[in-house]
Parts: structure tokens; C-alpha cells; sequence
């Protein structure tokens, strides 16, 4: 899976859904920036309404945009951790703390739960002492290497790598 790969069908969903008349383009440029601009994403919350409108749109259009919308099946409905993996960003802190770079609004997460660090062209996790630990796809792990497609969690908190 290539990085980012996630975030283009987002982009291209909401494009499509945009092209149809099913987003006002308010709604277009506000999705599309939560898309391109936050640390984690819904797939769910940008795009999980849309099946609603399209039952009210064009004939064959509809159907187009209706079937890509049904290629996000309930396990991509898990948020996004959108990593830059561009290397521009070398450390980025995870936890409820206002000062991380990734906060993290529950109680089950420590306030510098952990730290994701761009070294020799991969994102590395580090658990900094959590107390409920950090997992990766499954694992608990104290320090892993850290892939698009992975699944990882803090604490209660789980999302997928892109």
C-alpha cells in the first residue's frame, strides 16, 4: 500500500461526490481540508453521509458515485493517522496533553502516550511510558517500525496508518 493511498480516495470521492451536486462547495472545501490538513481522518464522518443524497441525484451518475461510495466497507470506517511521509516532519507527539502534535481527547490515553519519529525513510512508534500501552496491528509493542495500512492503537484509540 503507498502512503497516502487512503487520503486519495477520501480526495476522490469527495470530488466525485462534489461534480454531482451532492456537496455544496462549502461543505466540498471544508471536507477536503480535513482530508489534506488534520493529523487523523474519518472516512466515516467525510463521506458516510453521502449515500443519503445520492439516491436523489442523476440516474447513471448516481449509480457511479453510489458504488464508489460502497467501496468503503466498515473496516476503512476506522479513523486515518495521515502521516507526512515527505520526511518534512522528524517527531510528532501522541496523547491528551493540549501541547501534542496528535491529541488525543480520552481518558484511557496518557498525556504523552507516544512518540512517532521519521527515521531513514520510515515512521518509527515509541510507547513513552504509557499506561495502557501502545499497540501495533494487534501487538503490544514498546518501539516498531510503522507501515501505510498498519493498525495502531493508543490506549481505547485505534486508527489506521496512511
Amino acid at each position: 500500500m503507498q502512503p497516502g493511498a487512503r487520503r486519495r480516495q477520501l480526495d476522490e470521492t469527495l470530488r466525485a461526490a462534489y461534480s454531482e451536486g451532492l456537496l455544496s462547495e462549502s461543505t466540498f472545501m471544508t471536507r477536503l481540508d480535513q482530508v489534506l490538513g488534520e493529523a487523523t481522518v474519518d472516512p466515516r464522518r467525510l463521506v458516510g453521509d453521502l449515500t443519503l443524497g445520492a439516491a436523489r441525484g442523476p440516474g447513471a451518475a448516481v449509480r457511479r458515485l453510489a458504488s464508489r461510495i460502497a467501496m468503503w466497507p466498515t473496516r476503512r470506517s476506522i479513523p486515518l493517522l495521515a502521516l507526512d511521509w515527505s520526511g518534512a516532519t522528524e517527531r510528532l507527539l501522541v496523547g491528551r496533553a493540549p501541547e501534542a502534535d496528535i491529541v488525543l481527547d480520552d481518558g484511557t490515553v496518557s498525556r504523552r502516550h507516544a512518540e512517532l519519529t521519521w527515521r531513514g525513510g520510515t515512521w518509527v512508534i515509541h510507547d513513552i511510558g504509557s499506561k495502557n500501552g501502545t499497540m501495533l496491528n494487534g501487538r503490544t509493542v514498546e518501539r516498531a517500525q510503522v507501515r501505510p495500512g498498519d493498525f495502531v492503537s493508543f490506549a481505547k484509540q485505534r486508527f489506521r496508518v496512511d
